[in-house]
């Protein structure tokens, strides 16, 4: 396995795309064909619209598939119309919180100030928090992608207790490679950007950095993921479309685990 905690982690972000049927039919989808392989040391996890997360809580097994929310304000009640706090999600089980998603950043304009705070509450309040980060096609092309990730990985995990890092989890989703027209990154591209972003986690926290798992995101397909998870730093995969379809989310599964050595066949 590559990841240093031992697991291989992958899942997907849901975005609006499934109703609440339609979820609950594909976590169904997801056991059948998912059961036989061996947890741990694979991770899995699912990020359903938020009509569907009660649903889909109750009927994911957590021995097979973990359950997040794409989002969460810091305020745990208040006068915030449209958003949903912690001790909603605690209730009805969700496992995962994700923070800073490029959509979120782009289209409704959140601040990394913002992204910090809902880092806080999530890790303060017992969730895995799985933290986005990456540049636009801009940036990289003017060259500043490292200091781009470096500046929102520093900035979102600002202030975070040292307690709280083995919740964390770092997604690294560059902007020119997600959605429909995204450019999947080629695994030498991802795997030294993991590196800039593993070394910022050691500046940040040199005691406990190595335990925080970093995940690739973007146009990951059944043709690149081994590759990607060939490298020394990609600790798992955050997947986009490829992985709404429960037969293909298995098949990227069972070549990325065969090229690991974890199955056979």
């Amino acid at each position: 396995m590559t990841s240093r905690s031992g697991r291989l982690y992958v899942g997907s972000n849901l975005k609006m795309y499934k109703t609440n049927r339609q979820t609950v039919e594909y976590i169904d989808q997801i056991h059948t064909l998912t059961g036989d392989l061996p947890r741990p040391p694979l991770q899995l996890f699912i990020l359903p619209s938020y009509t569907a997360l009660a649903d889909a809580c109750r009927q994911a097994d957590p021995d097979l598939l973990w359950v997040g929310a794409q989002n969460m304000h810091w305020e745990a009640e208040g006068p915030f119309t449209g958003e949903v706090s912690a001790p909603m999600l605690r209730e009805i089980g969700v496992k995962i919180v994700m923070a800073g998603h490029a959509e979120r950043r782009q289209i409704f304009s959140e601040t990394d100030e913002q992204v910090n705070r809902r880092v806080h509450a999530a890790l303060a309040n017992g969730f895995i928090t799985l933290l986005c980060i990456g540049e636009t096609q801009s940036e990289r092309q003017a060259g500043r992608s490292e200091e781009r990730l470096r500046i929102q990985l520093t900035a979102g995990l600002k202030g975070i207790p040292l307690d709280q890092l083995d919740q964390l989890w770092v997604a690294y989703e560059p902007v020119w490679s997600i959605g429909i027209h995204g450019t999947p990154a080629s695994p030498e591209i991802a795997n030294a950007m993991h590196t800039v972003i593993r070394q910022t986690l050691v500046d940040l926290f040199p005691s406990r950095q190595g335990n925080i798992p970093i995940l690739y995101g973007g146009s990951v397909t059944p043709q690149n993921a081994a590759d990607l998870v060939s490298q020394p730093e990609v600790d798992g995969l955050f997947i986009g479309r490829m992985a709404w379809d429960a037969v293909n989310f298995n098949r990227i599964l069972r070549v990325v685990l065969h090229r690991l050595g974890v199955i056979s066949g």
